[in-house]
C-alpha cells in the first residue's frame, strides 16, 4: 500500500478520535452546565428591584422576562392595550359612574405592569389609593421602608396613601423579586394581601394557621405566586386594605356572600342607584373551579412551559397567552395538532362570549326597566329587590368580563356563572316592571 494512503489513514483516524473526544468533552461540559442551575455572578438582596440585576446570574430567565414588553392580541385577549370600552361600547353604561367608564383597556405585560398603572385615566382623573403598588409595583422594599423593617405595617402605610404619593416610593414593576427568594431562588409568595386571602380561605376549609411559604408544596407554588395578583379584591376600610374577599370560599357566590356581609359596595350604579360590585381579575378563583387545576396543573405550566436551552431545562420567563405558545404550553400533555388546539379553546371562549353578550344585554334592559320605573315615581326603596338583583347580575358578568380567559380557565363554572347573570337580570327587570304599576 503507498506511504501517501497510510499517511491519509493516520490522519483521518487521530482526526476521528479527536472528534470523539470535543463530542465526549462537549457533552460532560453540558452535563454540569446542568448541574450549576445557579451560579451567583450580582450581588441579588431583598432590594434588588431591577431585573437587570438578576439576570446577570439568569440570563435566560432575564431574556424571557424582557420579552414580555411584546404586544400580541388573541381572539379574546393577548398583551395589545385595546379599549375595552370600544371593543364593547355597553360597558360604558354597566359602569356608569365608576372610574372603569373613563378608561378600561386590556393589560399589556408583566414589564408595563406599572407603566400602565400610570398613564390609566382611571388614575389620572380619579384619585387613587397606594393600595394599588400592591400588584402594580415591585413593592416590597417600600412596604419594608415604611413599616420600620415590618412588611405587615408598611403594607397598611402605603395602602393609605394616595397613588400620588406612594408611587414615588417606587421605582420597577413587578420583577424578580417579587416571586423569587434572593438568597436561595425559591418560589414564594410575598404579598401580604394573598397571605392573608389564603389563609382566610384555608380557615374556612379547616386549616388553621395556613403559610403557603411554610407548607405549600412546589407545584401549588407555581400557581400561588401567580394568584398573588391574579385574583379578585377590594380596598377595605378607611384605610384601603388590599383584601382577598375569601373568607367563605372561592366562587363567585362565596365571594359576593362575603360583601353582603360586610355590606360592601364598589360604588352605586349612576343609572340605577343600585349598590353593585367590579369585578377585578379572577384568574385564580375561576382556575380553582376548573379540570386543569383538578388534574394538578398550575398556572406556569400553561404560560411559563419549561423549555430548553442548551443542556438547560427553564421555565419560560416570556410570560403570555398559551394561544402564543400552543406547541410548548399545550401539545405537552394533549397529542393533537396546534391547529385542533387553538380551535378548541377559541368554541369554548366563542360560548362563553355568547353567554357574556347576552347577559350584557339583559343588564342594559334591566337599567332601562329601573328608569321607567323612576319615571313613574318609584324610590330606592321600592326598587330594593331589582336592585339586589342587579347587584347579583352585574357580579357574575364582570365576574367572568374581567378574568383574562374568556371562561376557559373553568369552561363549565364559566357558563354556570353567565347562565345565573341572565337569570337574575331579567328577574330584576320584571322586579322593576311591577313597581309602581
Amino acid at each position: 500500500m503507498p506511504r501517501s494512503v497510510y499517511l491519509i489513514l493516520i490522519a483521518a483516524s487521530a482526526a476521528a478520535m479527536f472528534g470523539v473526544a470535543a463530542l465526549l468533552m462537549n457533552i460532560r461540559e453540558r452535563k454540569e452546565e446542568a448541574q450549576f442551575t445557579y451560579l451567583p455572578l450580582a450581588h441579588i438582596t431583598e432590594d434588588t428591584v431591577d431585573p437587570a440585576e438578576w439576570g446577570k446570574t439568569f440570563p435566560r430567565e432575564y431574556d424571557g422576562y424582557k420579552r414580555t414588553v411584546d404586544t400580541a392580541r388573541t381572539k379574546h385577549g393577548g398583551s395589545e392595550a385595546f379599549q375595552k370600552l370600544d371593543t364593547d361600547p355597553k360597558l360604558r353604561r354597566i359602569f356608569a359612574g365608576y372610574a372603569f367608564a373613563l378608561d378600561y383597556r386590556e393589560e399589556r405585560g408583566h414589564a408595563y405592569s406599572l407603566a400602565d398603572q400610570d398613564i390609566t385615566e382611571r388614575t389620572k382623573k380619579k384619585v387613587q389609593p397606594g393600595s394599588c403598588l400592591h400588584c402594580h409595583a415591585s413593592v416590597l422594599p417600600a412596604y419594608r421602608a415604611q413599616g420600620g423593617g415590618d412588611i405587615m405595617k408598611g403594607f397598611d402605610a402605603v395602602n393609605a396613601m394616595t397613588f400620588a404619593d406612594a408611587r414615588k416610593l417606587v421605582t420597577h414593576p413587578i420583577s424578580c423579586l417579587d416571586c423569587h427568594d434572593p438568597k436561595t431562588m425559591a418560589l414564594r409568595v410575598t404579598r401580604p394581601g394573598f397571605l392573608n386571602g389564603i389563609k382566610a380561605f384555608k380557615k374556612s376549609q379547616g386549616v388553621e394557621n395556613y403559610d403557603p411559604n411554610a407548607m405549600a408544596t412546589r407545584q401549588e407554588m407555581r400557581s400561588f405566586v401567580c394568584g398573588q395578583c391574579h385574583v379578585e379584591y377590594y380596598f377595605a376600610g378607611a384605610g384601603k386594605t388590599v383584601t382577598y374577599p375569601w373568607a367563605k370560599g372561592l366562587k363567585v357566590e362565596e365571594i359576593e356572600a362575603y360583601y353582603d356581609e360586610v355590606k360592601f359596595s364598589d360604588w352605586k350604579h349612576a343609572e340605577t342607584g343600585a349598590p353593585v360590585l367590579k369585578a377585578q381579575h379572577p384568574e385564580f378563583e375561576l382556575w380553582s373551579q376548573g379540570v386543569h387545576a383538578r388534574a394538578g396543573v398550575a398556572c406556569a405550566d400553561c404560560h411559563m412551559p419549561y423549555k430548553r436551552e442548551g443542556a438547560m431545562k427553564i421555565s419560560d420567563h416570556h410570560i403570555r397567552s398559551p394561544m402564543l405558545n400552543i406547541d410548548k404550553a399545550c401539545l405537552v400533555c394533549h397529542p393533537f395538532a396546534a391547529e385542533e388546539m387553538k380551535a378548541r379553546v377559541e368554541t369554548i371562549q366563542d360560548r362563553n362570549e355568547r353567554l357574556l353578550a347576552r347577559a350584557e344585554t339583559a343588564l342594559l334592559e334591566l337599567y332601562d326597566e329601573v328608569a321607567a320605573a323612576k319615571s313613574r315615581g318609584a324610590d330606592d326603596a321600592q326598587l330594593a329587590a331589582a336592585h339586589k338583583l342587579q347587584r347579583q347580575a352585574q357580579f357574575r358578568a364582570d365576574f367572568v368580563a374581567a378574568e383574562n380567559s374568556m371562561g376557559f380557565h373553568a369552561p363549565q363554572e364559566a357558563a354556570r356563572i353567565l347562565g345565573e347573570a341572565i337569570d337574575y337580570a331579567r328577574q330584576g327587570q320584571v322586579a322593576a316592571s311591577k313597581v309602581k304599576r
